[in-house]
């Protein structure tokens, strides 16, 4: 039987999506890139799915396009400047890299696709397709200086050098830092937790700030108050009165929200 290239597995509110090409440390050709916009819709869709984890099998995260088959002459198509591609806009939901080894050229964008990147010490990212003459068309020009500033994204854009773990904390690339060999077990556990929190509230205010990009400051204020009003009138009053009753003072919290 044929290997799947794009492995989906689910556990309660929380999908895991992992690109399972190992021996090509997880590059994409077009029918992986295909599968993997699949499964990013079939997740979006779900109403029992509340929060993605994506990663990559075998200690890799992705190594961008695959340039065999494009120097065989199979052109790629844009991952996020096409209807179909998978990186195309942020979905309504928050997804979360799980990143090992590789995450360079369109692997970079597949990073920069998610909310959050949790990473180990032997991840490496950066555009290494700039010394093979290919072009970023998976949104890394324009999620990159919004991530990291304009200045260190020139830098990685114009450069094409790697940027190892650390330094990836530092400029704000990455998101946490975690043992060896545990970035998919802590990103499942982070979206676990994520997951808890009531839903409406949490997804407004992620959709507000990624709006506020293309939005003058008084117009993304307004909006913000927009999306905040449905959570102000399912979640908050009864979450002002767990408070009032002793839930969560101090820093501690007897039991997870629960989702209605």
């Amino acid at each position: 039987m044929k290997t799947p290239k794009i492995l989906v597995e689910t556990t309660g509110p929380v999908t895991t999506i992992t690109i399972n090409r190992p021996e090509a440390k997880n590059a994409l050709d077009n029918e992986a890139a295909h599968g993997m916009a699949a499964a990013l819709k079939a997740f979006e869709a779900d109403p029992q799915a509340h929060v993605a984890v994506l990663t990559g099998a075998g200690g890799a995260f992705c190594a961008g396009a695959d340039l065999k088959e494009l120097g065989g002459g199979t052109d790629y198509f844009p991952w996020a400047g096409s209807d179909e591609g998978p990186l195309r806009a942020p979905l309504s939901k928050p997804v979360i890299a799980a990143i090992e080894g590789h995450a360079c050229a369109g692997g970079l964008g597949v990073a920069l696709y998610c909310d959050i990147r949790i990473v180990d010490e032997t991840a490496s990212f950066g555009v290494f397709s700039r010394r093979w003459g290919v072009p970023m068309s998976d949104g890394t020009t324009v999620r990159l200086p919004r991530v990291i500033g304009q200045g260190r994204a020139m830098d990685m854009l114009l450069t094409g050098r790697a940027v190892g773990a650390d330094e990836a904390i530092a400029i704000g690339l990455a998101t946490r830092k975690v043992a060896r060999g545990t970035t998919r077990a802590e990103a499942e556990k982070l979206a676990a937790q994520i997951a808890a929190f009531p839903p409406i509230a949490m997804t407004s205010d992620r959709q507000s700030a990624y709006e506020s990009f293309d939005r003058a400051q008084a117009a993304a204020i307004r909006r913000e108050m927009e999306l905040s009003l449905a959570a102000r009138r399912q979640e908050s009053q009864s979450g002002a009165a767990r408070f009032a009753k002793g839930e969560g003072r101090h820093g501690q919290f007897k039991k997870q929200f629960e989702r209605k």
